[in-house]
C-alpha cells in the first residue's frame, strides 16, 4: 500500500538551524492541528539525524495524527483482500501453535474436545479485532487514539498502556519460539538467545519503516508459512492420536474446557487493541461490514488452521517417544520433531516456520510504537521509528530472560491480558450502540479534551469490570472463590464475568455523567 505520511518534525527556520547550537523545534505528527504541536529544545545535531532519518525513502514519517479523507487510498478490490492476507499472514504463526498445545498438554483434553474448543474458541475471539477495525478507515485514527472517544482523554492512557504491554508481550513469545526452533535446528549449536536476536533484528527491521513495507510484507508472507505447514501435516499427519479422549471426571473435564476456551479465545481477540492502526489509510467511506468480515475471516482462518494442526501435534505427543523427548527439550523441538524423515529439507521447512514468526511480530511491535506516542505530547513528539526501537530492545531483553520460562508465559500471561480487553470492548460497545448510536462523531477533536467524554464512567466500569476476573480467574497465581468451585483445581470464568460485570455497571453510570457532566 502506498502511503504519503506526513514529517514528525520542524524547524523553526533553516536559519536557526544554522545559527543555533540547540534550536527551538516544533514536533508534529500533523501540521494541521493546533493541537499536535509541540515546543521543545533539541540540539541540532539530533535534529538533523533526524531530518535524514525521515528522509529515507519507504519511511513512514507519521506517528498517531489523524489520516485525513484526502490521503487516503482510493477504493480497490486489492485493498479488500489485503485486509485477509494481512490478519492470515499475520497469525498463522508458530507462537499460535504453542498455545494449541496446551489442551492435550496441559488440560489433559483429546483431540475431538481441544478441536471444537479451537473452533469456537477462535470464532468468538475473532469478534473483538474485527468490530474495533472498522474504525480505522471510518475515522483515520489508530485504536488507541479512538479510544479517547470511547474511555476519555486520560483513562485512555491507562488502556494505551495496557496493550503496550500486550503487544510486547506476544512479541516476547514469538521471539522465545523462533529461537527455540533455530537452536533445535541447529541441533544445539545455536543458542536460543542468537535465534531470539534474529527474529528481532528482521521484525524491527521491518517494523520501523512502518506501513508501506509492512503491508507489501504480509502480502506475502503467508505463502511460504502456508506451504510449509502442509507439510508440515503431511510428514507429522500419521502420528496425531486422533482417538486421544479428556482424562480426569466430568467437573474436571467441563472445567479444563473453559478454561482451555478461555485461552483460545484470548489470543485472536487481543488483536483488539490494534484493530484500526493497519487501516487508517483506507477510504472513509468503504463499507463496515466489509472491514469486519474480512478481519473475521483473516483472523478466524489463520487461529483455526494453526490451532488444529497444534492439537494434533500434541496429541501425538502421549504415542510417541521421540516428539515427547522433543516437547520436554522445547516447543520448538516438538514443532521440528514434526518434520522428522524429510532430513534437510525438514530442517528447512523449520527454518521457515522459525523467521515466519516475524510477520506477526511486525504489527505488534508497530502497533507498541504508536501507543507510546498516545501516552502524551512528550510522548508523541519523539518520533515513532523511536518507540519502534524502544519496543523491540525490550521484548528483546524480556524474551532472553524468559527463554526457559515459556510454558509458564503463555498460561499466566495470555488468559490474563485478555481480561481488560474484553472488559474495555464492552465499554466500547455499549457507548457506541446505546449513547452515541444517532451522534457524529469529531475525529478532527482528538486532542480537545472539552469534546471528549471526561471518562469517569468509563474509568469506574473498567475498574469495576475486573472484580469478575479477580473472582473468577484460573491461574497459577490466583484462582478466584468462582473459579474455584469449577472441578478439580478449577476453571477459568474471568472473561465471562469480567463482561457481565462491566455490562451492568457502565450504563447507568455513562448516564449519570451525561446528565451531570453533558459529556
Amino acid at each position: 500500500m502506498d502511503t504519503t505520511p506526513s514529517a514528525n518534525l520542524h524547524a523553526d527556520s533553516e536559519k536557526a538551524l544554522d545559527e543555533k547550537t540547540v534550536e527551538d523545534i516544533h514536533v508534529s505528527s500533523d501540521s494541521s492541528s493546533s493541537h499536535d504541536v509541540l515546543p521543545l529544545h533539541v540540539p541540532k545535531t539530533v535534529s538533523r539525524w533526524h531530518k535524514t532519518i525521515e528522509s529515507i525513502r519507504g519511511l513512514e514519517a507519521r506517528g498517531i495524527s489523524r489520516v485525513p479523507p484526502s490521503e487516503r487510498e482510493a477504493p480497490s478490490l486489492a485493498h479488500d483482500i489485503q485486509i485477509v492476507l494481512l490478519w492470515y499472514s499475520a497469525n498463522i504463526t508458530a507462537n499460535n501453535l504453542g498455545v494449541g498445545f496446551l489442551g492435550p498438554l496441559l488440560f489433559d483434553l483429546g483431540f475431538l474436545d481441544s478441536a471444537l474448543l479451537v473452533v469456537f474458541g477462535c470464532l468468538v475471539g475473532s469478534l473483538g479485532p474485527a468490530y474495533t477495525a472498522i474504525w480505522g478507515p471510518q475515522s483515520g485514527h489508530r485504536t488507541m487514539v479512538i479510544a479517547r472517544y470511547f474511555m476519555g482523554y486520560w483513562p485512555s492512557k491507562l488502556i494505551a498502556v495496557l496493550n503496550i504491554i500486550l503487544m510486547v508481550g506476544y512479541a516476547v513469545i514469538s521471539c522465545i519460539i523462533g529461537g527455540q526452533i533455530l537452536s533445535a535446528v541447529s541441533g544445539g549449536s545455536m543458542s536460543v538467545v542468537v535465534g531470539i536476536v534474529i527474529i528481532a533484528i528482521i521484525t524491527w527491521t521491518i517494523a520501523v519503516f512502518g506501513m508501506t513495507p509492512f503491508h507489501v510484507y504480509e502480502r506475502w508472507a503467508w505463502i511460504p508459512q502456508t506451504l510449509v505447514l502442509f507439510i508440515l501435516i503431511g510428514s507429522a499427519g500419521p502420528h496425531f492420536n486422533t482417538s486421544l479422549a479428556s482424562t480426569g471426571n466430568s467437573a474436571t473435564i467441563a472445567a479444563n474446557r473453559l478454561s482451555f476456551f478461555a485461552l483460545q479465545l484470548s489470543v485472536p481477540i487481543s488483536w483488539s487493541g490494534a484493530g484500526s492502526d493497519f487501516f487508517v489509510y483506507y477510504p472513509e467511506r468503504i463499507a463496515k461490514w466489509k472491514v469486519f468480515a474480512m478481519t473475521f475471516i483473516g483472523l478466524s482462518l489463520s487461529f483455526i488452521f494453526v490451532n488444529l494442526l497444534a492439537v494434533g501435534l500434541a496429541s501425538g505427543v502421549s504415542s510417541n517417544a521421540d516428539w515427547d523427548a522433543a516437547y520436554s527439550t522445547s516447543s520448538g523441538a516438538l514443532i521440528l520433531a514434526g518434520y522428522d524423515g524429510l532430513g534437510g529439507f525438514g530442517k528447512l521447512c523449520a527454518v521457515i516456520i522459525a523467521l515466519g514468526l516475524c510477520s506477526n511480530n511486525v504489527p505488534g511491535t508497530y502497533a507498541a510504537a504508536l501507543d507510546f506516542q498516545t501516552l502524551g505530547k512528550v510522548w508523541k513528539a519523539i518520533p515513532r521509528y523511536f518507540w519502534v526501537t524502544v519496543a523491540a530492545i525490550i521484548y528483546f531483553v524480556c524474551a532472553v530472560a524468559g527463554r526457559d520460562h515459556l510454558f509458564l508465559i503463555f498460561q499466566n500471561f495470555l488468559a490474563l491480558m485478555a481480561y481488560w480487553v474484553v472488559i474495555f470492548i464492552t465499554i466500547v460497545l455499549e457507548e457506541h450502540t446505546i449513547f452515541k448510536s444517532h451522534r457524529n462523531f469529531d475525529w478532527a477533536a482528538y486532542e480537545d479534551k472539552s469534546k471528549l467524554p471526561i471518562g469517569l464512567a468509563a474509568l469506574a466500569a473498567f475498574l469495576i469490570g475486573w472484580v469478575g476476573p479477580i473472582v473468577g480467574m484460573y491461574q497459577v497465581w490466583w484462582t478466584g472463590p468462582a473459579a474455584a468451585r469449577l472441578g478439580d483445581p478449577g476453571g477459568d470464568l474471568g472473561i465471562p464475568l469480567g463482561i457481565g460485570f462491566t455490562a451492568v455497571v457502565f450504563p447507568p453510570l455513562r448516564w449519570v455523567e451525561l446528565r451531570f457532566v453533558g459529556r
